[in-house]
């Protein structure tokens, strides 16, 4: 029995055991459900952003610095025709600390440019008059992300003076692979996890999902194989699809499988299943004249499984064609019977 509006219709489940068990609640798809679905995720509070990182690089065990004392060429070891400033330049150790004439041993570590260069000034004076002195890092050895998963060239990410966000950490591991799926990127922070989804980004403009990164954070670029919606039934081309936009409708999802055949199919019988153990069920009637808009507003989410129902005549041609070759066999049988039956001696 099938009702209007946002009442429900009742389908018999065979279940394992060959029993019909109580009926399953069936949602017909009608434009109060589709608003009230948008509404939902409208109102849906937006994940709490990570916390905004201090945008001034600090130093920290590994990185090389140099360190210029402007008229005191002595204090300052030259980089020479062959020698680069990384590997003329001063390596913070892992304590945190550097040693510098005059100056005796700094801890550094956890100070930006502009800090240490003040402390040094501060620490010459009493040995240089007028200290002019400059300060560069030459190499960022002592932050870094991680990212993994589906991108060109997994590893690791140095974080320099430039502040490091989600999409500028996945375009110098590479970019993305061609099984990325860009809705699912895990960001883990210590204890904490967060989930980007950066065709959000770039279909809407939220900027909320392009995370600055902080040191040893771990960017994870889910395989988009699981990010499919399913479209079986009586349509022209059955079969899984991948949901490589942001927002796919139900209309979509038919279109790309070559619509409904028009042949075979039950257009009154579209069926959208959603969820595991107990699954939400969505009911569309193709043939009602908004039935169409009603599909193009249907947003299908990763692992839909859309199905099409076949006509009654249809399932009793199935049944016919299953019983013919049994059929055959049986009339063969009877006639060789008869036939033998006639022959004599």
């Amino acid at each position: 029995m099938r009702n209007s509006g946002m009442s429900s219709i009742q389908i018999p489940v065979q279940t394992p055991r060959g029993e019909i068990p109580a009926n399953i609640k069936v949602q017909s798809i009608t434009a109060e459900l589709i608003i009230d679905k948008e509404q939902a995720l409208y109102t849906e509070p937006a994940p709490a952003a990570a916390p905004p990182v201090h945008q001034d690089y600090r130093l920290g065990p590994g990185d090389v610095i140099n360190i210029i004392v402007w008229d005191h060429p002595e204090l300052t070891i030259p980089a020479g025709e062959f020698r680069s400033a990384e590997q003329s330049g001063t390596v913070i150790s892992e304590d945190g600390t550097i040693y510098f004439p005059y100056a005796g041993v700094i801890q550094v570590a956890g100070l930006t440019v502009v800090q240490l260069r003040a402390l040094l000034t501060e620490k010459l004076s009493s040995t240089i008059e007028n200290v002019q002195l400059e300060v560069r890092v030459a190499a960022y050895r002592s932050q870094r992300v991680y990212v993994v998963g589906e991108v060109n060239q997994p590893g690791i990410v140095p974080i320099t003076d430039v502040p490091m966000t989600v999409v500028e950490a996945i375009n110098r591991a590479g970019g993305f692979s061609e099984q990325a799926d860009r809705r699912n990127i895990t960001l883990t922070r210590g204890d904490s996890t967060q989930r980007i989804d950066l065709l959000a980004l770039y279909e809407n403009g939220d900027i909320s999902q392009n995370v600055q990164l902080r040191s040893s954070d771990i960017l994870s670029v889910a395989d988009r194989s699981f990010n499919k919606v399913f479209v079986l039934g009586a349509v022209n081309r059955p079969g899984s699809q991948i949901l490589d936009r942001h927002r796919v409708t139900l209309a979509e999802a038919l279109s790309d499988a070559a619509d409904i055949d028009q042949v075979i199919a039950n257009p009154y019988q579209i069926f959208v299943l959603r969820g595991g153990e107990r699954p939400e069920i969505y009911h569309l009637a193709s043939k009602s004249p908004e039935a169409m808009l009603l599909a193009d507003r249907f947003v299908l989410q990763p692992r839909d499984v859309v199905y099409v129902d076949a006509a009654d005549i249809v399932r009793w041609n199935r049944v016919v064609s299953n019983l013919l070759p049994t059929t055959t066999i049986l009339n063969n049988v009877d006639n060789l019977s008869y036939g033998t039956g006639g022959i004599s001696n």
